[in-house]
């Protein structure tokens, strides 16, 4: 939330310098490209006085006002408020006009007389230019033709200030743009621009931090529905192990040893990895070597168990427990104590894929072990990890049940 605050301060900071720097560079390129325009640092304080004013007001209205709307929701209030403002605004607008209109019109008197008075200057120099050469000499009021430009009244004007541009003071000065200030409308609309602008930004700004709020939230209930999941992996077969553990000990001492041995592997890796997002292939492969060897220790002959998964493999994860909640469905619902069962597990890589596939018979009278991972959730922890990127074929035969899946490494 702070650095969302900062990088919207920074946005109105990188605008507002651009807007303050753009009158020095328009007036010192006309005066590059200009030779009769000299920088003017008069022109300049006078544009900045009137950005001056809009600042003051956007400062009062990100700060103060538009908090109200946005995060309080406080609508008649905000509105109310900057009603106000803006009717203050025009107020004073208004009285700016009016004095502003009031300078204009006494430069632009004085500018007429001045005119005037440079007609007859020109007139006056015409009138000369015919007289005879004898008159030339003598003072124009002699001559007959009206006062000598010497001895006309002085206003701050010499002879060498009128130009075929006009007076030396024209040169130079510029009136401000009509945008500051010039037109009352204008400038309230370009005020209420600059208020829908910056409520638009803020309301940017809080739908980025509500998408990053809800992004969160949802990450957090994946990762709770994703440990639920892990969690649910049937412990059961643990206590059957070591039961036959138990049995091994007054038959195979030697076995029974070994199977503990895999046993603690097993019970490491559901400790230590179950809790991870990934875990290498080969740990994955592993474990399910481990599971089926024992698994084979419950059962006679006629149940067949074949595993097929690779000793190396690709430097590549895949969710802990994914694979052994099929695995362990295929011995929950297709082994049989009385009649001849299999479980056929097979695992390869494919590029950027893995392929597994796990075909079991089924029993007449399943097994009735409780626990474990329904394919239910199983697709729902695969929707929630890989959402449309893996592929799952299931076929439930009248003897047989096949999965295939596809996962994306």
């Amino acid at each position: 939330m702070k650095n969302q605050s900062q990088h919207e301060n920074l946005t109105y900071l990188i605008v507002w310098s651009l807007l303050f720097a753009s009158p020095l560079l328009s007036l010192y390129m006309r005066a590059i490209n200009d030779p009769y325009i000299t920088f003017n640092w008069t022109e300049v304080f006078f544009i900045w006085r009137k950005f001056g004013i809009f600042l003051a007001l956007f400062l009062i209205h990100n700060f103060l006002l538009a908090p109200l709307l946005i995060h309080q929701h406080r609508r008649t209030l905000y509105f109310s408020i900057a009603a106000a403002l803006v009717a203050g605004f025009a107020v004073y607008q208004f009285n700016t006009h009016k004095f502003n209109g009031k300078r204009m019109r006494d430069f632009r008197h004085q500018m007429e007389l001045r005119e005037k008075k440079m007609k007859q200057h020109d007139e006056h120099m015409e009138q000369r230019d015919e007289l005879p050469p004898m008159f030339m000499d003598m003072p124009n009021d002699k001559a007959g033709r009206g006062p000598r430009p010497d001895d006309m009244p002085k206003d701050g004007l010499g002879p060498n200030d009128f130009k075929q541009d006009g007076p030396r003071m024209m040169r130079g000065r510029h009136n401000p743009p009509i945008f500051f200030g010039e037109h009352d409308i204008l400038s309230i609309v370009v005020l209420l621009l600059m208020f829908g602008a910056n409520l638009g930004i803020k309301y940017y700004y809080r739908s980025r931090s509500d998408q990053r709020k809800l992004e969160e939230l949802e990450k957090q209930n994946l990762e709770q529905q994703l440990e639920y999941l892990r969690y649910q992996i049937n412990p059961h077969f643990f206590m059957n192990t070591l039961n036959n553990i138990h049995a091994l000990v007054d038959i195979d001492p030697s076995k029974a040893q070994e199977t503990i041995v895999e046993l603690s592997k097993m019970m490491r890796f559901v400790l230590y990895e179950g809790d991870k997002s990934g875990v290498p292939l080969t740990k994955e492969f592993s474990f399910i070597r481990t599971y089926a060897k024992l698994m084979e220790l419950r059962y006679t002959d006629k149940v067949k168990i074949t595993v097929d998964v690779p000793n190396e493999a690709p430097d590549k994860t895949i969710p802990p427990l994914m694979l052994i909640s099929f695995i362990e469905n295929a011995f929950k619902h297709g082994i049989s104590y009385q009649h001849d069962s299999f479980v056929d597990m097979k695992a390869s890589i494919d590029g950027d894929y893995l392929l597994f596939t796990c075909i079991n018979s089924k029993a007449e009278k399943p097994n009735q072990e409780k626990g474990g991972v329904g394919l239910t959730n199983v697709r729902k922890r695969l929707d929630l990890l890989y959402d449309k990127r893996y592929k799952l074929d299931i076929k439930d035969e009248p003897d047989i049940y096949t999965v295939v899946l596809k996962l994306p490494l």
